[in-house]
Formats: C-alpha cells, structure tokens, sequence
C-alpha cells in the first residue's frame, strides 16, 4: 500500500509540473490544493516573472528603436481618432504580440488592410494566479490592441488603415498611400456603427470630391451619379434593416403557474398540449 502511494503521489507530481512547464515554460514554485470546485491555481516564481518581464522590455525596446515616421504617421492618426494621447499609443503598438503586422502592411504587395480595437478587455491582474483550466480573475479595462478582425468580438471602437496600392509604403508616400478611419459599435450594434459611418462620414465626403481620376465631368457624370445614388440607397437599406432589428418582436414573460397548477390528470396534459 505504501509503494502504491508512493507511485501515485509521484505520477501527481510530475503530471503537476508538466502542466505548469506547458503554461509558462519554467518551473513552478507551488500547485496550491484542489479547491472545491476541482480547480488548481499555478503560481510563478519570482525568478521566472522577473526572466519574462525582462524579455518583455527588451522586446519593447528592439521594436521601439523600428519605429520610423511611417509608424509614427499611424499612431499620430490613431491618437486623433480614438482620443488618447501619442505616448498611450506607440506604447501599447509596441507591446503587442501582432507588432508584426505592421511591417506586412508597409511591405510591397502587402497586407490591404490594418485594424485596431479599442475596447473593454479582460486583464489579468499581476498577482493572479492562472488556473489549470486556463481562467483567470482580472477586471475589464480599455486597451487598443491590433487585429485581424476574425477572432476578437467588436464591442468598442474600430480604427482602419487601407492602402490605395500594392507600392512599398515609405515615409514620404504613407500620406498618399494609406487612408485611415474610424467607426463605433456602441453597445455591440456594429450596424448603427457602419451606418453613422457611411451616412455622416463617407457619403458627404464623396459627394464633395471634385476629382475622380478619368473622369473628366467628375460629379455631372451618369456613371458617378448612378454609383452615388446606390450609395444612397445602400444607406437607406441599412438603416430599414437596424430598425427592422431594434423593433423586433418582444416576447412577454407568462406566469405559468396557475395554468400548470390546474393539471390534474395525463388528460388535462393532453389537452393543455
């Protein structure tokens, strides 16, 4: 019996450390008990969280010293659209695991597109232990973060950044070459969003353009009069749609009590049914 405990408690132990070298890389102080819901929390060391914190700012610091006026032109246009202030961001553009999408961005032939949220996110506190099951215990705090718009819900604020070709974008063509905007999804409704978008942002401001390249008559022209007029009606669509949505069907909460309480026998079930 001894010998058997014995294995057991070793098979444990080592089941234990696995675990905590799978989450973290490096060993582990302590694995506090199972609580009464099954659940164990694993604890760093402090020489690991030192080791980590330390690769963090280093890796800060090398992208730090990357950013160049084309970054500096994102996160100048990012502060103006979301309302924070340029240090919030280049630190919080610097800090992301998808720093890389940027450089596929400026790269020839590169990404078409380039998405920021800023929204309520679960932060983990420092002093949060990471359960076996991979929860935590944080609170909900703005962050901006980049993305790429498949795997994160919309809750918040949209900043974009599209090119307008495939050309390398340098510091003296990212003016030219890349547009920037923004859109809200208030409460989660991303139709309301898109619809203030189109109507008070983009609508107003191709019906000002003056040039539109080849075109010589530019607004007096059918073609671009037909594309506004769908414009238009893309607009009206949308909103009849949010409307349709917003007054949808209400269903009203039944006490079902005093009907259920009247059944008395398998033929009042049937009828009832």
């Amino acid at each position: 019996t001894e010998s058997k405990h014995r294995r057991r408690g070793g098979v444990q132990q080592t089941r234990s450390t696995e675990l905590g070298s799978a989450v973290t890389g490096s060993p582990l102080t302590a694995v506090l008990p199972a609580s009464t819901t099954g659940k164990k929390s694993i604890v760093l060391s402090s020489e690991t969280r030192k080791e980590l914190a330390n690769q963090a700012k280093i890796t800060k610091e090398e992208r730090r010293a990357q950013v160049d006026e084309r970054h500096k032109y994102l996160i100048s246009r990012l502060a103006d659209g979301i309302g924070l202030s340029e240090q919030q961001v280049e630190e919080a553009v610097i800090s992301d695991d998808k720093f890389q999408l940027i450089e596929q961005f400026f790269a020839p032939n590169g990404l078409k597109k380039l998405l920021f949220f800023y929204q309520d996110v679960l932060q983990q506190k420092s002093n949060t232990s990471l359960r076996s099951d991979g929860s935590t215990n944080g609170l909900l705090q703005k962050k901006l973060f980049l993305t790429m718009g498949s795997t994160e819900n919309f809750t918040g604020i949209c900043a974009f950044f599209l090119r307008t070709s495939d050309k390398v974008i340098t510091a003296s063509n990212v003016c030219q070459e890349v547009n920037f905007g923004t859109f809200g999804c208030s409460n989660g409704n991303i139709l309301q969003g898109l619809e203030l978008f189109l109507s008070q942002i983009m609508v107003p401001a191709l019906k000002s353009q003056q040039q539109w390249g080849a075109v010589k008559e530019g607004l007096k022209n059918s073609q671009v009069q037909d594309f506004l007029h769908s414009v238009d009606r893309f607009v009206g669509t949308l909103s009849s749609s949010r409307q349709n949505l917003e007054d949808r069907i209400q269903l009203a909460k039944v006490d079902i009590d005093i009907y259920v309480n009247n059944l008395q026998n398998p033929s009042d079930y049937i009828t009832a049914g």
